[in-house]
């Protein structure tokens, strides 16, 4: 049913081939949390492209799947609750729809939630474009009680119903017959859309014959006059500038004079929405209790949520050091340790210099980064099952209270929660927040999350200095890496933003089981994402940092990275680090693997052992422990850096994020390395 490529270049191919061949165009629309992201991966596999849509900073996807002996272009479309131009998303899902005419689009909805998902329905079933309803997740409505006649509500929309099973790729065979069908206008199509309610559907036809003339193509006249009516600032605004001024004059007193005409719009679609509901919904009977809202008795719960949601952060650096540790120590003595002395014995007749370039900059530096790959990968696949699942807004509705201490709210949680993964998403995922003090409150204090890159570098030390104390430990920072974003935050709100407050309304998604296959494939393109970058940023900053540790004298301590670190070893001192800690401890700035790549070079990896023995033979726990809270607060690497002045568009914010998180950092790391030679004795 479907084609896989194994890289980016194939991928690119495969999608220039098909745009060449004028391939139809599918695409997928749908609410969030509806199961669309997973249907795209099931169709296309890796034959994925992500960027940006033109001249906007929201996700693109775009991928091709084969059926029945044809190629076929799929879009998947930013998830938005309607097509009103009250988000970016919903501009660029409307935009492409119009826009573009695709052959065919599959509106994906919740079979769960299906009153609430229909209402985007009821707005895609006026435009011209085909469509077809993919009544996704089944299997959860029936655990939720409700019983729902796919035959029924398709005779009720005029349009195709689908029933789906995405997660078990149950149906899916079915909607691409049906799509295929639908595209080349072989089954019937007779959609039957809402009307607006009796009492304004004169006013929507005097309009509709009024701007007949001036209506930009390919906007369909009859759309743009019930956008015109609900208000639509896009539209307005377009229409305005389009129409000859005394017209004009005249279609903004009609609107005026029927300012409550949202309500008979709105109403007409919510009449609709009734009657298909009536038509194939059987409600769960009075008194009955779904798994959802029995698990969110504890997962919800104000006190044994939060409880949960640490055990659940627990668990997942436990399944870390217990799995992927081992992995690890496997990768160091079986593949790194052994390409560091078939490279040394390989070049024993070579210059010094190249011999020390391969062993100590290449194997040593690169080959220390990609030794914690198995602990990467354990990380995204725990987090995309989380995120897969439901889990996430549980996570955001019990850190509510939380939030409310720096004047957020639980939704602020949401782009905090995927800085575990990343910081460049998270400070962009604070799109999803409606207040711009809050928007930007949320970005400041976003770095201070520890990404994939910092836990790795955690996961990698805590191991050889800790011992069997390495998960507490790892947990402990993670504490404190909250601890601090929330005393940060309250401080930050109090001081610069005068203690301002948001309100809270957040959509919490029904529980569904994982979709592995959807999980596999994240995991594998941040995986070639980590590739990328250890192929590039990280293997040109390796480099650099070997030929500064053996220029000009060809020794490490003579050197002009050692000149360099004994000028600002100083500071470092006063957390127990010297001059390689604290070069190491720069070096993050570019990426944060760069600090176990420069302590490779610096420390020599290729030393029998491993760098983690040579480490934990070399630093006390003390300077280990201040060490790693530095490198969780530390300033955020350059990509992250760039995303907030891109999202705050302002080097002011940027700056005085980057000097906080410097202060912050120093300063936990001055009292974590004193308090541990304290306890320490």
């Amino acid at each position: 049913m479907m084609s896989h490529c194994a890289s980016d270049t194939q991928t690119a191919a495969a999608l220039s081939a098909a745009i060449a061949e004028h391939s139809p165009m599918v695409a997928l629309a749908g609410q969030p949390n509806v199961g669309k992201s997973t249907l795209f991966n099931i169709l296309t596999g890796l034959n994925q492209h992500v960027g940006n849509w033109p001249g906007k900073t929201i996700e693109r996807k775009e991928g091709v799947y084969a059926f029945g002996g044809a190629t076929c272009r799929l879009a998947d479309l930013p998830g938005t609750y309607s097509l009103t131009a009250n988000s970016m998303e919903e501009v660029i899902a409307r935009e492409f729809i119009i826009r573009e005419q695709p052959d065919v689009v599959v509106v994906v909805v919740d079979a769960a939630a299906l009153e609430r998902s229909l209402y985007l329905v009821a707005e895609l079933i006026a435009l011209p474009t085909r469509m077809i309803v993919a009544l996704n997740m089944m299997d959860v409505a029936e655990q939720e009680g409700y019983h729902i006649e796919p035959d029924a509500l398709q005779a009720a929309l005029g349009v195709p119903v689908v029933p789906l099973v995405a997660t078990k790729n149950v149906g899916v065979r079915e909607l691409l017959q049906a799509i295929h069908q639908v595209a080349r206008d072989e089954i019937p199509y007779a959609p039957k859309p809402p009307q607006i309610r009796d009492d304004h559907r004169a006013v929507l036809n005097q309009i509709t014959t009024r701007i007949a003339e001036w209506t930009p193509a390919p906007y369909p006249r009859a759309w743009v006059a019930l956008k015109l009516l609900e208000g639509d600032q896009e539209i307005t605004r377009m229409m305005q500038a389009a129409l000859p001024a005394d017209q004009w004059e005249v279609i903004y007193a009609i609107l005026r004079a029927h300012d409550d005409a949202l309500m008979a719009v709105a109403g007409g679609r919510y009449e609709w929405i009734g009657r298909m509901i009536r038509a194939a919904v059987t409600r769960p009977r009075a008194g009955q209790i779904g798994l959802t809202e029995r698990l969110d008795r504890w997962a919800a719960h104000p006190l044994w949520g939060i409880a949960l949601l640490a055990g659940i952060l627990g668990l997942i650096f436990w399944l870390t050091f217990a799995i992927g540790t081992p992995l690890q120590n496997w990768l160091n003595a079986s593949v790194i340790a052994v390409l560091a002395q078939a490279a040394s014995a390989g070049l024993a007749g070579a210059p010094a210099w190249l011999s020390s370039l391969v062993v100590n900059g290449l194997i040593g530096g690169v080959g220390s980064v990609l030794a914690f790959l198995p602990i990467m990968v354990i990380f995204f696949a725990t987090m995309g099952a989380l995120e897969d699942i439901g889990y996430m807004a549980r996570a955001a509705y019990v850190m509510d209270s939380f939030m409310h201490l720096m004047g957020l709210h639980g939704k602020s949680f949401l782009p905090l929660f995927l800085g575990f993964g990343c910081n460049v998403p998270a400070v962009m995922g604070a799109r999803v927040i409606e207040s711009r003090r809050a928007r930007l409150l949320t970005i400041l204090v976003t770095p201070l999350i520890p990404c994939t890159a910092r836990m790795a570098v955690v996961a990698f030390l805590a191991p050889a200095f800790f011992g069997g104390a390495a998960t507490l430990v790892s947990w402990g920072l993670v504490v404190l890496s909250l601890a601090t974003l929330v005393g940060v935050g309250v401080v930050t709100n109090r001081v610069v933003f005068q203690g301002q407050r948001s309100a809270f309304i957040m959509e919490m998604p029904l529980y569904h089981r994982p979709n592995w296959r959807t999980i596999g494939v994240l995991v594998w393109q941040r995986i070639m994402a980590f590739f990328k970058k250890a192929g590039t940023i990280i293997l040109a900053f390796t480099l650099g940092v070997w030929a500064l540790s053996t220029l000009p004298t060809g020794q490490l301590d003579s050197s002009w990275l050692a000149d360099l670190g004994r000028l600002i070893e100083p500071v470092g001192r006063l957390m127990g680090f010297d001059w390689r800690l604290t070069v190491a401890l720069l070096s993050s700035f570019p990426a944060k693997e760069n600090s176990i790549a420069t302590l490779g070079v610096l420390f020599g990896a290729g030393k029998e052992g491993g760098l983690a023995n040579v480490l934990a033979a070399t630093i006390p726990p003390s300077t280990a422990l201040a060490f790693l809270a530095v490198q969780l607060l530390f300033i955020p690497c350059m990509a992250t850096v760039a995303t907030i002045r891109q999202e705050t568009g302002s080097w002011r914010w940027t700056l005085f994020n980057m000097a906080m998180q410097l202060v912050v950092s120093l300063t936990a790391g001055v009292v974590v390395y004193h308090l541990a030679r304290l306890i320490g004795g």
